[in-house]
Order: C-alpha cells, then sequence, then structure tokens
C-alpha cells in the first residue's frame, strides 16, 4: 500500500528534498522558468501552482505562510504583486511542463517548466459531432431522393 508516499523520493533524504524544491520554486518565480527532470519538473509544479494559489490572495497571513517556503523576500514580493494578480480570474494550471531534450552525460529527460502568460486561454477539446441513428437514416434518404 502507498499510505503517505505521494511525493517522490529522487534519492534523497528529506531534508534535502526540501531543500531542493525551495530553492527550485525561488528560481522558477524569480526567472519565470526552470529547466530540470521531467520527474522534477511535475513535482515542482505541484508545489508551484498551490504558491500560486497563495499569492492570490494577497494577506499577511498568505505572506507569512509563502515565506515559510520561499527563501527570498524580494520574490515572495514579485509573487503577491506580480504573479498572483496576473491569475486572478485562472482557476488553476498556472505552469506549463514542455520535454525538452535528453542530457548528454546520462540520457536523463529533461523539461522546461514554466509559468503561464496572463492571456493565455486553456486549450479546450474539440468536439466531434456523432452521427445517430436517425441522421444516418436521414442521410439515406436524402441520398435515395437525389
Amino acid at each position: 500500500m502507498r499510505h503517505g508516499n505521494a511525493f517522490g523520493k529522487f534519492q534523497k533524504s528529506r531534508s534535502h528534498q526540501r531543500a531542493m524544491f525551495r530553492n527550485m520554486a525561488t528560481s522558477l518565480f524569480l526567472n519565470e522558468r526552470c529547466e530540470t527532470t521531467v520527474q522534477k519538473a511535475k513535482e515542482l509544479q505541484r508545489i508551484a501552482e498551490k504558491l500560486i494559489t497563495l499569492g492570490r490572495k494577497d494577506t499577511l497571513a498568505s505572506r507569512r505562510i509563502a515565506l515559510t517556503y520561499i527563501m527570498d523576500k524580494g520574490v515572495v514580493h514579485k509573487l503577491f504583486t506580480d504573479i498572483g494578480p496576473r491569475f486572478k480570474s485562472r482557476a488553476g494550471g498556472y505552469t506549463r511542463v514542455v520535454r525538452t531534450r535528453h542530457r548528454h552525460g546520462d540520457a536523463a529527460e529533461l523539461a522546461m517548466i514554466s509559468l503561464l502568460a496572463a492571456d493565455e486561454a486553456p486549450k479546450k477539446a474539440k468536439k466531434t459531432e456523432k452521427k445517430t441513428a436517425s441522421k444516418k437514416s436521414e442521410a439515406k434518404t436524402e441520398a435515395k431522393e437525389a
């Protein structure tokens, strides 16, 4: 059973994992993009989405919670004044993970995680019309008449 195994281990101790993702989240918000392995990017995406949701409401309590994870006060200020209001009307999905290349040394699959622009709309699934039995019969009768 996988109780309590929500996060990947990445062959690191828990304190090292926490420090690594704190650094990665800080640099992601500072530069608005970061290149890392696909697994780390997916894990960072979960953390970043929660912090951006926190940054959407600018209260003292939410700033203090963000400061416990992000290590730079300037980056926290950017999160609450620039990044948070950018996604005010968006319900989620603030980041994008794009697979880029394989690393030359160990052939690890790398990905670019980046914040979306404010004006990017989420892609909607294309609707395809399925022909029902009545539409098929109508089409056959029209073909016979012609």
